[in-house]
C-alpha cells in the first residue's frame, strides 16, 4: 500500500486536533541511532501526553495514509527507529508519557507509562522495597515501551526472563485508532488470543504501547559477585550447570567474558580496573541473589573449591564489598564502550543452544578467519546462549578497510548460528537492519503467519514501515 509524506497539509491537521505544542519540526536526536547505521530524515515529531493524543495522531496518519514510528529512548541497535527512506512518517515520540501511575507492593506490580525510563522505574521499585529486574547498559535512557516492543534482554534474563516475562498487561494504541484497554495487573487470563504478547517485540508495527503493568519481584536478601576463570567456554557452560544444581534459580547472572574484550578494555578504558594481573582468555562474571538466612560469600566460595575439583575454574575472585561488585560489573558493562572505540568490522546479536556455545565459537573463529585475518570479542549472557559476537581488524588496522568483507563475516557468523539451531537476533530485534535475515533464516510458515498479522492488524501499513517486514 502507497503511503504519502507528512507534510505540511498533514503537519495543520494535526494541529487543529491537538495542542499546539505537541508537534514540532524533528530535531537531530531523534534521526540518529546509536551504532550511526541509519540516518533519518527531518519531518514531523508528535508529542503527546495521553493515550487518547497517540490515538488521534494514528487514527489521522491512518485517514491520510502517512507512516507513523514511534519513538521510545532512541536506544535501539537495529535501525527500527530511523526511517531511512521512503515517504516521510510522523515521529510519535512517547517521552511526555513518562508517569509511574501506580505501584501495588504485595502485588509485586507496578504501572508506568510508555515513555517511563527504565532507570526511573527501577528506582519507584526500589522506592517500594522491590526489584524491577529488567537492566540494560542504555536503562538510563531507555524507555520501557521501547523495551517491551523489541522485547529487550538484559544481564538478568537468566533468572528473570525477557521484557515478555515481566509484563502483565497493556494499554495500547492499534492501527486503526482504537485504544486497547488490557492494563491488568492479572497473572492468569486466558480470553482468546494473547494480544499483549503480539505486541512485545513487535517493533512497533502492530501498534503503539502507551502504558503497561510490569512484574516486581522481591528484593534479594544478599547478593554475591564473583569474577571465575575458566579454561574454555565448554568449562564455563560446566560451570553455570554446577552453579544453578548447588544455588538453583538464585543464580541471576552468568557472563562470559573473553581475554580479547579485557585486553581492549585495557586499551581504550584503562579507568576500569580489571581484576586480574595476568589477563585470562576466558572468565565468568556470576551473580547470585539470595534469600534471608544465606550468606552469598560463602555460596560462591563453596562453588568455586567444587568448580576447581571439577577441573571447571582456574581462579577466582569474590566481592568482598558492594564497591567491588561494582567494579566486577563496571568491567562487564564497558566491553561494549572499548568495542566501540576500537570500531568493530562487524557486530552480531546472536543465540545458540547453550550446548552449542563451545561450538559456535571455535567453528566461528576457523569461518572468520577463511575471509581474513581478524581479532573477535565473543562475550555475553551465556547463561541464556546469548553472544555478542564482534569482529575487528588486526592492530594497526580500520574497520573502514574492511567493508568490503562486512557482508561475508555477517554472513558467516549468521549461517553458523542458524545452523547449529539458533537465531541471528537474540535481544536487539530486527528492525531495519535484519529484514533480510529474518527473509533468508527465517521458517516459511512463520512468515507467512507473520504477514497475515500485518495485513489483517495494519492493512493500511502506516505502523513503522520497513522494520521487521519488507514493504
Amino acid at each position: 500500500m502507497d503511503l504519502n509524506s507528512a507534510d505540511s497539509a498533514f503537519d495543520a491537521l494535526l494541529r487543529q486536533h491537538l495542542p499546539q505544542d505537541a508537534v514540532r519540526p524533528s530535531e537531530p536526536r531523534y534521526l540518529e541511532e546509536p551504532r550511526g547505521r541509519y540516518q533519518g530524515r527531518e519531518t514531523l515529531v508528535v508529542l503527546p501526553r495521553s493515550v487518547d493524543e497517540v490515538a488521534t495522531v494514528v487514527r489521522l496518519a491512518g485517514e491520510a495514509r502517512v507512516g507513523v514510528v514511534a519513538y521510545g529512548g532512541g536506544t535501539g541497535l537495529v535501525g527500527g527507529q530511523i526511517s531511512p527512506e521512503g515517504p516521510l512518517p510522523v515521529i510519535l515520540s512517547l517521552e511526555r508519557m513518562a508517569a509511574i501511575r501506580g505501584v501495588y507492593p504485595q502485588e509485586n506490580v507496578l504501572i508506568c507509562e510508555a515513555g517511563a525510563v527504565l532507570a526511573d522505574v527501577q528506582s519507584a521499585a526500589e522506592a517500594a522495597d522491590r526489584l524491577f529486574p529488567l537492566s540494560l547498559a542504555s536503562e538510563g535512557s531507555a524507555r520501557i515501551g521501547g523495551n517491551l516492543a523489541t522485547n529487550a534482554g538484559g544481564t538478568a534474563v537468566l533468572r528473570y526472563g525477557n521484557a515478555r516475562e515481566l509484563c502483565l498487561g497493556l494499554e495500547a494504541v492499534l492501527p486503526d485508532g482504537q485504544i486497547w484497554h488490557g492494563l491488568k495487573r492479572l497473572r492468569k487470563d486466558n480470553t482468546g488470543y494473547d494480544l499483549r504478547n503480539l505486541l512485545i517485540g513487535s517493533e512497533g508495527t502492530l501498534g503503539v504501547i502507551t502504558a503497561a503493568a510490569l512484574k516486581l519481584s522481591p528484593k534479594p536478601a544478599a547478593r554475591g559477585t564473583a569474577i571465575f576463570v575458566v579454561p574454555s567456554p565448554k568449562a564455563a557452560l560446566g560451570l553455570l550447570a554446577l552453579a544453578q544444581s548447588q544455588l538453583g534459580e538464585l543464580v541471576s547472572g552468568f557472563e562470559l567474558i573473553s581475554g580479547q574484550g579485557l585486553a581492549f578494555l585495557a586499551e581504550t578504558v584503562p579507568e576500569v580496573r580489571q581484576p586480574f594481573a595476568a589477563r585470562p582468555d576466558w572468565s565468568v562474571l556470576i551473580e547470585v541473589g539470595l534469600v534471608a538466612g544465606l550468606d552469598p560469600q560463602g555460596a560462591l566460595e563453596q562453588l568455586f573449591i567444587a568448580a576447581s575439583e571439577a577441573g571447571l575454574t582456574l581462579d577466582g575472585v569474590i566481592a568482598q564489598s558492594v564497591q567491588q561488585s561494582g567494579e566486577f560489573w563496571s568491567v562487564r558493562e564497558h566491553i561494549p564502550e572499548a568495542n566501540k572505540r576500537v570500531g568493530a568490522v562487524i557486530s552480531s546479536d546472536v543465540s545458540v543452544p547453550l550446548g552449542a556455545i563451545p561450538e559456535f565459537i571455535e567453528v566461528g573463529r576457523e569461518e572468520i578467519a577463511k575471509i581474513g585475518a581478524f581479532r573477535i570479542n565473543c562475550f555475553g549472557h551465556v547463561g541464556d546462549g546469548n553472544l555478542h559476537y564482534n569482529v575487528f581488524s588486526q592492530p594497526g588496522g580500520r574497520a573502514a578497510d574492511h567493508a568490503n568483507q562486512r557482508a561475508a563475516l555477517q554472513r558467516a557468523v549468521h549461517d553458523l548460528a542458524h545452523r547449529l539451531g539458533g537465531s541471528v537476533s537474540a535481544e536487539h530485534g530486527v528492525g531495519r537492519l535484519k529484514v533480510e535475515d529474518l527473509e533468508r533464516y527465517g521458517d516459511p510458515a512463520k512468515l507467512s503467519a507473520l504477514r497475515a498479522i500485518k495485513a489483517a492488524l495494519d492493512p493500511l501499513g502506516i505502523m513503522n514501515p520497513g522494520a521487521v517486514l519488507r514493504n
